[in-house]
């Protein structure tokens, strides 16, 4: 072959090559979502100031970049009460307890920003078509229905058994948004597509705090006050119908447990064969086997710091307590740890994973640990 072909050949071969691993480098990515600091015991000062810091999913976790937000040089900067994903406008959401933003998932740029009534904002959700925002209202007694591609306000649902507006969760299938406060035992129903509230669940034993659902919508799963553990409700009755404690580890009123109770995180796994809890007592995750009622406990993980939120990563394969760990949902054990740019441990209650495809945002997962079966629902239909 004639030198000057066999250059050309070898520079093609090399394109090739550059252009395929730029591919699967840049286009082909699952990238975890971070926000710090947190409003919890994690402290500002550890995680270098406010923002989102990404991870490389493929890549064992390894430190991406970090996107700055608002008052990163402030002390203490402003806290991050909440985020998620929606693919269908590759935006990432994120609410402080003053503001909503969207930041666009290619140019990491922010799009648009909102402040509502100055009640702003808690732990929001997504609608599974990506085109709403259901939005607490920080404290209040309130949602906000939001245009999630604009940030413009829809309506705002009232929900006065909802007090202390907080945790907010859509169903896979669209039709209910569950909206839980503070300082309520009972969980508040939407319709959105009428945005008003149109029935509860509960009553539970106490206040519900972190909780989740399955797929098909029929079993709720909530963290209450004064219970290491969880209680069960049946969503075609509204009625509590199992207390599951957690058996070998025991917790005495009056400690000091962040968030002032000792399960504070519960997620339940994708393909719903499992419900994992945590325990901000004895730092440790509890997993129990979901296929039977009440579930049982079968597993317990300990983790390098108190676990008060329960994330699952895209298709279970990976879950992440608010402590920073990295657990390999099959083998359960713990398999490495977040950390930061100067090797920093980070720790957050609010993450999300996002995967790419094409160079585009393709799928994302709810931060809840929402269950992901129903009948005739395909998980990539998730926006």
């Amino acid at each position: 072959m004639h030198s000057s072909r066999i250059l050309a050949y070898v520079a093609s071969v090399l394109v090739l090559v550059v252009a395929t691993a730029l591919g699967q480098r840049f286009e082909d990515r699952d990238l975890l979502y971070v926000a710090v600091p947190n409003n919890t015991f994690a402290g500002w000062e550890n995680n270098g100031g406010a923002g989102v810091i990404v991870f490389d999913v493929r890549n064992g976790h390894k430190f991406v970049k970090r996107i700055s937000t608002w008052d990163s040089a402030k002390t203490p900067p402003e806290a991050i009460r909440g985020i998620a994903a929606s693919v269908a406008d590759g935006l990432l959401y994120i609410t402080t307890p003053t503001r909503l933003a969207a930041i666009d998932l290619l140019t990491e740029k922010f799009v648009w920003e909102q402040t509502y009534d100055g009640r702003c904002c808690d732990r929001l959700t997504v609608a599974p078509d990506g085109k709403t925002l259901y939005v607490p209202g920080n404290g209040g007694m309130h949602w906000y229905a939001v245009d999630a591609k604009t940030g413009s306000l829809i309506r705002i649902v009232p929900s006065p058994r909802s007090d202390g507006a907080h945790n907010t969760i859509w169903s896979p299938d669209g039709s209910r948004v569950f909206m839980s406060g503070q300082q309520s035992a009972t969980i508040s129903v939407a319709d959105p597509g009428t945005h008003s509230v149109v029935r509860t669940v509960g009553p539970f034993s106490n206040f519900v705090r972190p909780f989740t659902i399955n797929g098909s919508g029929t079993y709720l799963f909530a963290n209450v006050n004064d219970l290491l553990g969880f209680e069960v409700a049946d969503l075609k009755t509204g009625k509590m119908i199992h207390r599951v404690e957690v058996s070998g580890f025991g917790w005495r009123p009056g400690q000091r447990i962040p968030h002032m109770v000792p399960s504070h995180g519960i997620g339940m796994s994708p393909d719903e064969k499992e419900i994992w809890v945590a325990d901000g007592v004895n730092v440790y995750i509890h997993v129990f086997d979901a296929a039977v009622m009440p579930p049982k406990q079968t597993k317990s993980i300990k983790t390098r710091d108190v676990p008060a939120w329960i994330t699952f990563g895209m298709d279970g394969k990976f879950v992440y307590p608010s402590s920073g760990d990295v657990i390999d949902a099959a083998t359960k054990q713990v398999v490495g740890g977040l950390q930061d740019e100067h090797g920093r441990r980070v720790q957050s209650e609010k993450l999300v994973e996002v995967t790419f495809a094409n160079g585009k945002p393709a799928r994302t997962i709810d931060p809840f640990g929402v269950g992901q079966v129903r009948p005739g629902f395909n998980r990539s239909d998730r926006q």
